[in-house]
């Protein structure tokens, strides 16, 4: 055990950074499922911290899943399911260019923001993730020291403090690029729909993964454009072989991916495929707009490169936020339009000028005084511990047929049931419940994958969820009892 002693942090309690230490040697194999932990005395001696703290930290790893108590012996790291379940086939969508409509995801969405449901549906992670304190006092700090900036309009490249901190850290995603080369927005989504608008004309024709996040539907839909689905693998990503077809025949004017923990399947190209794809683009000279929202929240190893690290002659648009790592709330995002930068500006200036001041202002704060590396450690093994606490739930409650995805990073998991499942009937049956999930078709413009689902693994594991996956196990189960009786 690591006796580095503990220090106060406005970021992290005390029992927190306990917790944190112990889940990191379970992650790095130093604890193994159903070893003993030290006990409660022994930690509290080791750490000079009080029991009280060590018995808080114990209890939040059991809330998490990572370990469990043994009356009158003691705590354990608890064990994983004998058997994974298998991972979900690869997609194989209708070979069609398909007009978007996002009536259903739209009303799908809105449901979800009901605050009495357990949201197993949205992909918006638990505000007690995030270092709250820290950002408001940045942002107090920022509107005291620069009340003409906060108040004033801005314009295009955007914040220059925010966009130097951005240029440091892409250097992890394999991307060196000046502060300049850098757009900011209001989130990944403003991104990506700036980003798309700025590559195409209403009517053309977008290469989408398949399942695809319905957020890009919902930008393709408004600018009027169609969508290709390709075939994309649960791990490795979209098909390049049915990309490349795509583009000999012409049918295709841009790309959309997220390149990274994608959502929902939360594959991740590897880099020599990356590469590929963009020999591929630049041959046919098509350009490629790179969702990497999630590409900071891998689970081990090394941030994965971004498909832009691979780009030489600027077709790449890459798009990103800190609404999946620090705040939503705050909307800061950005682009780098490569070639297109100057109409991305253009298009930007036209929609809403500039992102408000102050929340650029308090990132760039937040990035620049060294605690976002520490934030991102913590948040990674949370969401580490969340989906595999939502894996394990999946196997001990949902039908044995059910296939679930093993991404490496993020925080949505992918489930496959049975051909003759309707996870539509399963979300109206879910919502007399009071829990979200975000049913398959939602994921695809041709309407695809009624018999799927995605969950959302980025909430704090608590006997609400436990209970929800309950009960959606049970209707899961009772709705293919009914199926196999019909025959």
């Amino acid at each position: 055990m690591n006796v580095k002693l503990l220090e106060k942090s406005e970021d992290c309690s005390l029992y927190e950074q306990v917790a944190e230490r112990i889940e990191m040697l379970i992650a790095e194999g130093t604890l193994q499922p159903g070893d003993r932990l030290p006990s409660v005395r022994k930690l509290h001696k080791q750490l000079c911290v009080s029991i009280s703290t060590v018995l808080e930290a114990y209890r939040l790893l059991e809330d998490r899943g990572m370990i469990r108590a043994r009356p009158q012996s003691g705590y354990y790291v608890k064990e994983t399911p004998a058997t994974a379940p298998d991972e979900p086939s690869l997609s194989n969508p209708p070979w069609q260019v398909c007009p978007v409509d996002t009536s259903l995801a739209f009303r799908v969405q809105k449901m979800m923001r009901d605050r009495e449901i357990v949201k197993l549906g949205a992909a918006v992670p638990s505000p007690e993730l995030f270092p709250l304190a820290t950002l408001n006092r940045l942002m107090g700090q920022v509107a005291r020291a620069q009340p003409e900036v906060v108040h004033s309009y801005d314009a295009p490249p955007g914040c220059e403090a925010l966009r130097h901190q951005v240029a440091k850290r892409l250097m992890d995603a394999g991307c060196s690029v000046t502060p300049e080369a850098i757009v900011t927005t209001n989130g990944t989504t403003e991104a990506m729909y700036l980003s798309l608008q700025a590559v195409t004309q209403p009517g053309d024709t977008i290469a989408i993964e398949s399942p695809t996040y319905y957020g890009l539907m919902d930008i393709l839909e408004t600018l009027r454009l169609k969508a290709l689905e390709l075939p994309t693998h649960p791990r490795e990503g979209i098909s390049l072989n049915h990309l490349e077809t795509a583009l000999s025949q012409g049918k295709v004017t841009a790309c959309a991916l997220v390149s990274n923990f994608s959502n929902p399947l939360g594959s991740c190209m590897s880099d020599e495929k990356k590469k590929q794809l963009v020999e591929l683009l630049n041959r046919y000279n098509v350009p490629l707009v790179e969702d990497d929202v999630y590409g900071e929240l891998y689970f081990s190893g090394s941030r994965p490169k971004a498909i832009k690290a691979f780009d030489t002659e600027g077709r790449v648009l890459y798009c990103a936020s800190i609404s999946k790592t620090l705040s939503p709330g705050l909307r800061v995002g950005w682009s780098i339009p490569g070639r297109y930068q100057g109409k991305v500006e253009q298009l930007k200036m036209v929609t809403n000028i500039t992102t408000a001041i102050a929340p650029q202002l308090t990132v760039a704060a937040f990035l620049a005084n060294g605690g976002y590396d520490r934030h991102l450690r913590r948040l990674r093994q949370a969401y580490q511990s969340q989906m595999a606490r939502l894996t394990q739930a999946i196997c001990e409650e949902f039908p044995p047929e059910t296939r679930v995805t093993r991404p490496c990073g993020g925080h949505v998991l992918w489930l496959e049931l049975p051909k003759e499942f309707d996870s539509m009937v399963l979300y109206q049956e879910a919502l007399q419940h009071k829990i979200s999930i975000a049913p398959g078709t939602i994921f695809s413009p041709s309407g695809g994958y009624q018999n799927c689902l995605r969950l959302h693994g980025g909430l704090p594991w608590s006997d609400t969820i436990a209970e929800a996956m309950q009960i959606l196990g049970m209707l899961s189960k009772k709705q293919l009892a009914r199926k196999i009786l019909a025959k």
